[in-house]
């Protein structure tokens, strides 16, 4: 009997250490897809992909990387007036793909590495990759709280010397993470 076929979203290597690793210890056979449009500006899309890239092939870990999906403009559509609720948005856009592509490609579970982060909405991550990947589906939403592994993760990471970003991604929060260049 083969493995469980599972497709991890994920949007930076950092963050795929502790989610990729337990699922292939739980005896899942893991592909990873980096679909990331809310990723701005392109170089730092560029920057985190890159950085997924080289982790996969260390690991032997298959990766779809879906470029042509960058569209930022369909992202920004997706979030326009609801900033206020634009973390619901970005990731339903995300997790939305993912569970298209895991039906499509017949993987029996998807999941995500947002499910990793102390600072991701975590139960709303849940709860959309659930409406996503209810009963029905052929690919069912694989919930793992990966949180425990923050600091391993996060350690890991520095020790391979990945590429480490500073911000989740978009605009918006890059905008709150340096408000105090605005100030003076």
């Amino acid at each position: 009997m083969s493995a469980p076929r599972v497709l991890v979203h994920v949007c930076c290597a950092p963050c795929a250490i502790v989610p990729v690793r337990a699922l292939m210890a739980e005896g899942f056979a893991v592909t990873a897809l980096f679909y990331n449009p809310n990723i701005h500006p392109v170089a730092e899309y560029a920057r985190r992909r890159d950085a997924m890239a080289a982790y996969a092939k260390t690991l032997g870990l298959p990766l779809i990387v879906k470029d042509k999906g960058y569209d930022p403009a369909a992202w920004f559509r997706r979030v326009s007036f609801r900033e206020d609720n634009r973390c619901f948005h970005c990731l339903h856009m995300r997790l939305e793909e993912t569970s298209f592509i895991a039906r499509a490609g017949g993987f029996s579970h998807f999941t995500s590495t947002l499910l990793y982060s102390r600072r991701q909405k975590h139960e709303t991550i849940a709860a959309i990759g659930r409406d996503l990947g209810g009963e029905e589906m052929k690919s069912r939403f694989l919930y793992r709280d990966f949180r425990a592994g923050w600091a391993e993760g996060i350690e890991e990471s520095k020790r391979l010397k990945m590429y480490r970003q500073d911000y989740c991604g978009c605009l918006f929060s890059d905008l709150e993470r340096r408000k105090e260049l605005l100030q003076g």
